[in-house]
């Protein structure tokens, strides 16, 4: 089967499977109602306030709506055992897995354009004369940012999630390295240096409109890239060497 019927296949299931649109429509709307709603609330009492950033707050929520679709593409056919159907129609298991990849990372990627694109936009006009006009240093660069950033996350977790053949499994990791640790060591003095290499950390520096921290927002991003072509890596070899 040639790869653009792979993608057409992909592109197929992951449209019609209400559960992968929805958590698609999730990433926009936590990421722009959200961080609408904290810039509309904003009192102007930080000095260090980064508007930029601070529009972006939805993304914290928002950001797994990109972990769930990517461990319900790839995880979610060994739950219900139609990855056997999917391996007879696509016997060459790196192109199956390629064609899942391209298409969840192609998808989130598309959306956290979207939602960078409309949140930045969106929060600097709530935030009156405490925002940044769209064409100040760095704002174009955060949107695109989030886009990759959310096209970054699908990958990894995709790669987690054929790594570990369950979207329980997956998540289970995923949602506290999310939402507790990373926080959490970026956030301790004693652990600052080694939390701005984690996932959400490094990639997140691309919204600031000043980074902060060792790592620049084009090198924390690659830091990102790094992790999940590691996790594809990893899934791929899973993928390989175990049986269906």
């Amino acid at each position: 089967m040639p790869f653009t019927a792979v993608l057409r296949s992909e592109w197929t299931k992951l449209r019609t499977l209400r559960s992968l649109t929805g958590s698609l429509v999730a990433v926009l709307v936590l990421t722009i109602g959200v961080g609408c709603a904290v810039s509309a609330g904003y009192d102007g009492s930080d000095p260090h306030f980064d508007p930029v950033f601070n529009a972006y707050y939805g993304l914290n929520l928002g950001q797994f709506g990109a972990l769930v679709c990517g461990a319900l593409t790839v995880a979610g056919e060994w739950s219900s055992g139609s990855i056997r159907v999917s391996l007879a129609a696509v016997p060459r298991r790196g192109l199956l897995y390629a064609g899942k990849l391209l298409t969840v990372g192609g998808l989130t990627l598309v959306i956290g354009l979207l939602a960078g694109g409309a949140t930045v936009a969106a929060g600097q006009a709530l935030l009156g004369d405490a925002g940044v006009p769209l064409d100040a240093p760095g704002v174009l660069r955060s949107a695109v940012g989030c886009g990759v950033y959310c096209g970054l996350l699908g990958v990894f977790s995709a790669g987690v999630a054929a790594l570990l053949r369950s979207p329980v499994g997956t998540l289970s990791l995923l949602v506290p390295l999310f939402l507790t640790l990373g926080p959490l060591f970026g956030s301790l003095e004693a652990t600052k240096s080694v939390g701005q290499f984690l996932p959400d950390r490094a990639g997140q520096q691309i919204l600031h409109l000043v980074p902060v921290g060792a790592l620049g927002p084009w090198i924390g991003l690659a830091v990102l890239a790094g992790w999940a072509a590691l996790a594809a890596a990893a899934g791929l070899a899973a993928l390989l060497r175990r049986d269906a």
